[in-house]
């Protein structure tokens, strides 16, 4: 950046005081909250973290220094909740990540509910590729089961969400399956819940040889595909 483009010392003082003011604002609005979501917090939230970028963006520009904290964005923070006080209906969204870090244990599940559908052997090559047997297994187990059977078919969790929504009447059939997240409205969600890595406290306190606790023997122990490990019994209505 050119000197004529940097921006002088007083407005980056300026932008300083600015950031002082808003702080001040911040802390009132909390003392004076009128519950968990009071917007004049929230926006009084907006404010400090707008007055605290800008000044940060400033103080680089002109001294090539930065501040030593970071207030987060407005768009990793939900807006106080303004949907009906009385849904008519609810959308649940979930995500969950996973790992794939046996794919041999994978494909060897994938094969035990191929073979217990097509006794004739008619399937038997649909679970040969790791593409090709999530597509089975989770075409014949429930997401939910799927996340509390994890390792039974290979799987490590990663980070995972749920939101609920509240919505005026249950949507047309048919008309979100498209693109299932891109209408959330942030001001219509009901709660949130998260489950990550990062909110894990006890990683440390974790057993030296494995991330779990687990070691080499206990692992090989898990991989025995032969053992008595099996299943559970599939529908025979499926």
């Amino acid at each position: 950046m050119s000197d004529a483009a940097q921006p002088t010392a007083a407005e980056v003082r300026a932008a300083a005081e600015a950031v002082k003011t808003a702080l001040d604002r911040h802390l009132a609005a909390v003392e004076r909250r009128s519950g968990e979501d009071d917007p004049a917090v929230y926006e009084a939230f907006n404010q400090l973290a707008a007055a605290a970028e800008v000044y940060d963006e400033l103080l680089y520009d002109r001294y090539d220094e930065v501040t030593p904290f970071e207030i987060p964005g407005t768009d990793e923070s939900l807006p106080p909740y303004a949907g009906p006080e009385e849904p008519n209906a609810l959308s649940v969204l979930i995500r969950r990540d996973y790992a794939v870090v046996e794919p041999q244990r994978l494909l060897a599940q994938a094969e035990r509910v191929e073979a217990a559908e097509y006794e004739d052997g008619a399937g038997a090559d649909a679970s040969g590729t790791v593409h090709e047997a999530l597509g089975v297994l989770f075409g014949e187990f429930e997401p939910d089961e799927i996340a509390s059977r994890h390792k039974e078919f290979g799987l490590e969790e990663g980070d995972s969400t749920l939101w609920v929504t509240a919505a005026d009447e249950p949507a047309d059939p048919g008309e979100w399956l498209e693109a299932p997240f891109e209408q959330i409205d942030p001001q219509r969600v009901v709660c949130r819940f998260d489950v990550s890595a990062v909110f894990d406290d006890e990683d440390d306190e974790d057993g030296a040889d494995g991330e779990d606790g687990t070691d080499d023997d206990d692992l090989e122990d898990d991989l025995d595909l032969d053992g008595d490990e099996d299943l559970e019994p599939l529908d025979a209505d499926r």
